[in-house]
């Protein structure tokens, strides 16, 4: 009889459970910190207030935070609530999201690359140049503050998403 049983083809209900449980997004086992690990990457690129993350089959990965925010590793960077790259070994590409003060200016990061973890080097392209720095200074996730969210854009000092008149 029980051989009879395993001959029979499954039921639709089971059908529809394993279709539906198929469709549902997979919840991710692994902190944002292991994932950047595990690809080559120092586990403090982004802020310790990141509410959960987007990876799809393409690398592309979104980092949701829970407020925009300014955080300091050599210089003051600022997180927008949704940082997007493309994720690969040892790199982030096309970075949206991510800003980085240089010279009183903020200029968007375009990408952030370790080509030789044995260097102890991260680059950071900034667009207009890249900038090299400490591994070290991304060991940890930085804490990062919603005040002083002032960015100049286009000459005009603004704060945060409101331009004060």
């Amino acid at each position: 009889m029980a051989a009879l049983h395993s001959l029979l083809p499954p039921s639709p209900l089971y059908i529809l459970l394993i279709v539906y449980l198929s469709l549902l997004p997979l919840a991710h086992s692994i902190s944002i910190q292991d994932l950047l690990r595990s690809k080559g990457l120092p586990a403090g690129l982004f802020p310790r207030n990141v509410e959960s993350y987007d990876l799809d089959q393409n690398g592309l990965l979104q980092v949701y935070l829970d407020r925009p925010c300014v955080a300091k590793f050599e210089t003051r960077v600022f997180f927008d609530s949704v940082v997007r790259a493309n994720l690969s070994y040892g790199g982030l590409v096309g970075v949206e999201g991510l800003s980085q003060e240089e010279l009183f200016l903020w200029l968007p990061v375009k990408g952030i690359i370790v080509h030789d973890p044995s260097s102890g080097l991260i680059l950071f392209d900034i667009g207009l140049a890249r900038k090299q720095l400490s591994l070290s200074l991304f060991e940890d996730p930085p804490v990062c503050n919603p005040q002083d969210l002032s960015l100049e854009k286009n000459g005009r000092k603004e704060f945060g998403f409101q331009r004060q008149r």
